[in-house]
């Protein structure tokens, strides 16, 4: 008993790894397609604004200090997040027989016609979502809810920048009186001086905003597809620092390359002879043996990414033979929803209609 299943499993094995020419098929059957894999950029870039406060010009006057007198915005790529994705492959479409030669009872096939499984049930197709997760807005103090009435009232702008600042220096010496204890009025506890800190310094940050300005942070994610067909490298997409992510054709945006390399990881198929007949137990039961390959994402000399991952399209396609679903021993066979390659083969015992 254990040496016939034994032969059963070694049959099985030489049957399962027995390649030949694809070719079309003319009979009529289930149609399906092998799938082809692609990568799923998300590009992560933070916009950084810039808005010149109302005192700018009187900044070193008064505070000693240089800043920006003009407006600006500026971009910059803060993350890039790199994904395997797959579709039907047009180019390989097939026809599987479905005869009562063969214990061939379910066959299972996505919504796009991409064969999943046979005679078992598929495997959850499960794609990677990336959830958006929006840059925090700061809670910035609006500068009027701290300027005092003589503030208000100044009759010109250079003496409201010079009232105000003369207002941030009081807040300052008010604060280092309190750190050294020797303010007129201390407070009770510690608890009661953290808040007391804390005011003198959101009172500060608002007023020094119309000197230095108010600079604010967003984020926003792009999502680039790219399928690999061939080793070689091409432009992804191009990026300015002043514009963003721009056109491809664009040449005010700096070019972000990619490499695709062939790691030839999938053995060549075994040649079919000149003149060999057809193999009559080809039920047209295709598979992929995918390669992996490696991609490489560079700006100027800077590597900015690596990503390794399976590609059924630089792989081979491979031929299942009938007999594995004969009337007497037949196969449960599962494919990876990914690549089309076999993730789970099993023998069955087909069931007999009564």
């Amino acid at each position: 008993m254990n040496i016939m299943k034994s032969q059963i499993l070694t049959s099985l094995l030489a049957i399962l790894l027995s390649t030949t020419t694809v070719r079309a098929q003319s009979i009529e059957g289930t149609p399906y397609c092998l799938p082809m894999n692609g990568v799923q950029f998300t590009i992560k870039v933070e916009k950084t604004q810039y808005t010149p406060g109302r005192f700018c010009l009187y900044s070193m006057r008064y505070l000693k200090q240089n800043v920006e007198l003009e407006p600006s915005t500026t971009y910059r790529i803060i993350g890039i997040d790199i994904d395997a994705t797959a579709r039907p492959d047009t180019s390989r479409h097939f026809k599987l027989i479905v005869d009562k030669k063969h214990s061939i009872n379910q066959v299972t096939c996505s919504p796009d016609g991409q064969l999943l499984a046979i005679n078992t049930d598929a495997a959850p197709i499960k794609a990677t979502i990336r959830q958006f997760v929006p840059a925090q807005k700061p809670n910035t103090p609006n500068p009027a809810d701290f300027m005092t009435e003589d503030i208000l009232n100044a009759t010109s702008t250079t003496k409201m920048a010079e009232l105000t600042a003369k207002e941030i220096y009081d807040i300052r010496d008010s604060r280092n009186q309190l750190s050294k204890g020797e303010a007129d009025f201390m407070p009770k506890d510690g608890t009661q001086l953290k808040l007391m800190l804390a005011n003198l310094n959101r009172q500060e940050t608002a007023l020094r905003q119309l000197f230095e300005g108010v600079v604010t942070k967003d984020t926003t994610w792009t999502t680039i597809n790219y399928m690999p067909m061939k080793e070689g490298n091409n432009i992804l997409f191009r990026f300015s620092t002043r514009r963003g992510l721009v056109d491809y054709d664009d040449l005010g945006g700096e070019p972000y390359y990619i490499t695709v390399t062939n790691l030839h990881t999938a053995s060549a198929p075994v040649p079919v002879p000149a003149g060999q007949k057809e193999d009559k137990a080809d039920i047209g039961l295709r598979i992929r043996k995918p390669s992996r390959i490696k991609l490489t994402l560079q700006h100027n000399t800077d590597i900015v990414a690596t990503f390794e991952m399976n590609a059924a399209q630089f792989g081979t396609v491979e031929s299942l033979s009938g007999d594995l679903f004969g009337k007497k021993q037949s196969t449960a066979l599962l494919l990876d929803p990914m690549t089309g390659s076999i993730k789970e083969i099993r023998q069955i015992t087909p069931q007999v209609s009564k």
